[in-house]
């Protein structure tokens, strides 16, 4: 049954708009963003469908166009649709950040994170850097490696904090393997990172992994 076939209040537009997007699951905002189905298949149903194939919403978002386009209804148009919704969601997050400070808004950061990096199937290793108010100026993706490794030179990040004039600067990388908590290999570089820093006065506020859905912070456990 399509939905416009619905009950009113059963329909996700509808309860979006009264209740708000927190009230729908993953399925119904992903069915609110196709806005029509297939034959056969209503759009939430498709919404299940995609977030069965590829595992979670991070999986899908991580998906390629190939792996995408495989899916009855899906194409480039809509898989170009759902990256734009990605990155927009990212740059509105990036704009608080730029306003507020960084550490009034932790969940903000990680969110920001989580978008940058955290649906990526290889290792990347990203930096926030940071004003002297802990408003962010700019963040890069400085290193990529493979799915368990990637080599990080603390004279890059160095180079890269003077290059942006930051005072502080706030660390992250991802675990695509799901496994959030850090290594010793984990502590041993942000360890290193924070003293080679010190030697430009730039502080390391914080450390995160982003193991989507779960995020570590290093600073919330003493660990930096």
């Amino acid at each position: 049954m399509a939905i416009n076939e619905w009950p009113e209040d059963q329909r996700p537009r509808e309860r979006l708009i009264k209740h708000g997007a927190a009230v729908l699951s993953d399925a119904e905002l992903i069915a609110v963003f196709l806005r029509v189905g297939v034959r056969g298949q209503s759009a939430v149903d498709l919404g299940r469908e995609l977030i069965s194939k590829f595992g979670s919403l991070t999986g899908l978002f991580a998906a390629s166009i190939k792996d995408f386009s495989a899916i009855h209804g899906m194409g480039s148009a809509k898989y170009a649709q759902l990256h734009a919704v990605l990155e927009l969601a990212k740059r509105a997050i990036s704009e608080e950040l730029q306003v507020n400070a960084s550490l009034s808004s932790p969940e903000s950061v990680k969110h920001y994170l989580q978008l940058m990096i955290g649906n990526k199937s290889y290792e990347s290793f990203a930096v926030l850097f940071l004003d002297v108010k802990n408003r962010l100026i700019a963040s890069e993706e400085l290193f990529r490696g493979t799915l368990s490794h990637a080599s990080v030179y603390p004279r890059e990040v160095v180079i890269a904090a003077l290059r942006h004039n930051a005072a502080s600067i706030i660390l992250a990388h991802n675990h695509p393997s799901g496994t959030c908590e850090p290594s010793s290999a984990d502590l041993t570089l942000t360890n290193t990172l924070k003293q080679a820093l010190a030697l430009v006065d730039v502080r390391v506020l914080d450390h995160f992994i982003i193991a989507n859905p779960r995020v570590y912070s290093f600073a919330e456990h003493g660990q930096i």
